[in-house]
C-alpha cells in the first residue's frame, strides 16, 4: 500500500552520466510505480488542484482512472481540458500550481500530479490513443499565428469546436519554444513535441511553416483577402535582452536564446549536423530562471565548465527547484549575489573573463522581491571565455508594428483582455508570452484556451 505521507521516488539517469548526454534525465513512473502514486491521492471534493492549474484539468477524476488502471480513460479525462500533457507533464512548475494547493503537501508530500500526467500521455502515445476530432463543422475560419503552446492550444480547442483553423509559423519547425528553446534532456523532441504536434494535426489544425506574419504577409491580409473570421497571434517572446555593459559586443557573447536554438532546434549537439555552436571551455550563464539553468546544463553537456551568475540569493531564484537540484547535481557551479560589471576581451576581439561585483539583499522592490545592492570594492574577474545572456525576452514587434489597431504596451506586449485574449482590434485575439513577456508554458496554454472561448464566442454572436 502506497505510503500516504511520501510520493513514489521516480527515476533518474544517474548525474555523472547524464552530464555527458542529451537523453532525457527523469524516466518517469511505470504502470506499477503510477497506480500506487495514483492511490495516494484522497480525491477531495472540492479539489484546490484544480484550481491551481491554469488549464484547469479534472485531476482528481484522471488520478482516480489511473489509480484503477484504465489508463486510456484517464488520457481521454486529461484531453477534454489539455492538448499537450506529455509536454506539461515534464515542463510545468507544477510545485507552484497544482501540487502546490495539495492537501497532503501540508503535512507530507504532494501527490506527484506532474509525474501522473507524464506517464498517462505517454502511455496513449505508446498505445495509439488518438484524440477525438470534432462531429460536425462551423464553417468558418480561424488563423493562429504561431505554433507554440498558446497557438497549439487555442487551435486544438477551436477544431474540437468544429472551427477550420489554420496554424501560421515562422520557423521551418512546430512547436515554438518547445522546440527551439527547452532542451531535449527536459523534453525529447521526437517522441513527445512531435508527437503531441501530430495530435493537434488529427483533430483536423492544418500547419504551414516557414510564413513570417508581418513580413510574407500581414493580418489585415489574412482577414480581408484570405478570408478568415477571426485572428489568435500566440507569437511568443522571440527578441532576447542584454544588459548594455562594457564588452557585450565581444565573440563569445551570446543570447540564450540563440545559443539554445542552434542547440535544441539546429540539433549543433549531434555528430551528424553541421550546425555551428560555439563551444566553449568555461562558459558564464547570467541569470537564475529556467532558461538559464537550460543553456548552463546544455554547455555543460557541450563540454564546458559552467557557472551561473545571478544578482540574488538562492531564495529568489525564479527556476524550477527540480532544475536547480538537477543542474547542483550536475556539477554546475553557482554565483549568487554577484552581478557583472564587465565583460573582459582580448586583443583578438574574444571574451577572455567576466568582471563581477557582490550585491546584499536591500529593501524589497516594487515585485516584492528584496533588491540587490552592490558592495564596493567587492569586484573579482571570473576565468571564462563565453557569457550567455539569460535576462529574459520580449516579443518581437514585427506583428505589432505591422497590423493597424493593435495596441502594445510599452514592453511591445500586445494587450490583451486576461478572460478571453481579445486585443484592441476586432477579430483579433491574443496570448502567450506575445502578451505577458516570457512566462511559461502552461501559462501560454491557458491564454490559447481563453481566447479560443473568446473566439468562439464572437464567432457564435458575429
Amino acid at each position: 500500500m502506497a505510503d500516504k505521507k511520501n510520493r513514489v521516488p521516480v527515476r533518474e539517469q544517474a548525474p555523472e552520466v547524464r552530464a555527458k548526454n542529451f537523453e532525457e534525465v527523469c524516466l518517469g513512473y511505470n504502470k506499477e510505480e503510477a497506480m500506487e502514486e495514483a492511490s495516494r491521492c484522497l480525491n477531495c471534493k472540492n479539489a484546490r488542484c484544480i484550481t491551481g492549474c491554469p488549464v484547469n484539468i479534472n485531476i482528481p477524476a484522471f488520478i482516480a482512472e489511473v489509480k484503477e488502471g484504465n489508463f486510456e480513460k484517464a488520457s481521454q479525462v486529461i484531453g477534454e481540458s489539455s492538448a499537450l500533457p506529455a509536454i506539461c507533464g515534464r515542463v510545468c512548475p507544477q510545485e507552484s500550481q497544482c501540487e502546490g494547493k495539495c492537501i497532503l503537501g501540508i503535512k507530507g508530500e504532494p501527490v506527484s500530479i506532474g509525474k501522473l500526467e507524464r506517464f498517462t500521455a505517454d502511455w496513449a502515445r505508446e498505445n495509439n490513443i488518438a484524440p477525438i476530432p470534432a462531429k460536425e463543422k462551423k464553417g468558418k475560419k480561424v488563423a493562429v499565428i504561431g505554433s507554440g503552446p498558446a497557438g497549439l492550444t487555442c487551435a486544438g480547442d477551436l477544431a474540437k469546436m468544429g472551427y477550420d483553423v489554420k496554424i501560421f509559423e515562422a520557423l521551418h519547425e512546430a512547436g515554438g519554444v518547445l522546440v527551439y528553446g527547452i532542451p531535449e534532456f527536459r523534453l525529447p523532441k521526437q517522441t513527445v513535441v512531435a508527437h503531441e504536434v501530430e495530435n493537434v494535426k488529427k483533430l483536423g489544425v492544418e500547419i504551414e511553416t516557414n510564413v513570417i506574419i508581418g513580413k510574407s504577409i500581414t493580418i489585415d491580409e489574412l482577414i480581408n483577402e484570405e478570408g478568415y473570421d477571426a485572428v489568435f497571434i500566440g507569437s511568443g517572446a522571440g527578441l532576447p535582452k542584454f544588459m548594455g555593459i562594457p564588452g557585450e559586443q565581444a565573440n563569445g557573447v551570446f543570447s540564450a536564446n540563440e545559443f539554445l536554438t542552434r542547440n535544441n532546434l539546429m540539433k549543433a549537439f549531434r555528430d551528424d549536423y553541421d550546425t555551428p555552436i560555439h563551444q566553449g571551455k568555461k562558459v558564464a550563464v547570467i541569470g537564475g530562471g529556467n532558461v538559464a539553468m537550460d543553456a548552463a546544463r546544455t554547455a555543460l553537456r557541450l563540454g564546458a565548465e559552467t557557472y551561473i551568475v545571478y544578482r540574488r540569493s538562492e531564495k529568489e531564484l525564479p527556476a524550477r527547484v527540480e532544475e536547480v537540484h538537477h543542474a547542483k547535481e550536475e556539477g554546475i557551479q553557482f554565483h549568487l549575489l554577484r552581478n557583472p560589471k564587465e565583460i573582459l576581451v582580448d586583443e583578438n576581439g574574444w571574451v577572455k573573463g567576466l568582471r563581477v561585483i557582490k550585491m546584499e539583499l536591500g529593501e524589497p522592490d516594487e515585485s516584492g522581491r528584496r533588491r540587490p545592492v552592490e558592495v564596493p570594492g567587492s569586484e573579482y574577474d571570473l576565468d571564462v571565455d563565453t557569457v550567455i545572456m539569460a535576462l529574459g525576452t520580449s516579443p518581437n514587434p514585427l506583428i505589432s508594428s505591422t497590423t493597424k489597431g493593435l495596441d502594445v504596451n510599452k514592453w511591445q506586449c500586445i494587450i490583451a483582455d486576461e478572460n478571453n485574449g481579445a486585443t484592441t482590434k476586432e477579430g483579433v485575439y491574443a496570448g502567450g508570452d506575445a502578451v505577458t513577456g516570457a512566462a511559461t508554458v502552461i501559462l501560454a496554454m491557458g491564454a490559447g484556451k481563453a481566447a479560443a472561448k473568446g473566439i468562439d464566442e464572437y464567432l457564435s454572436n458575429k
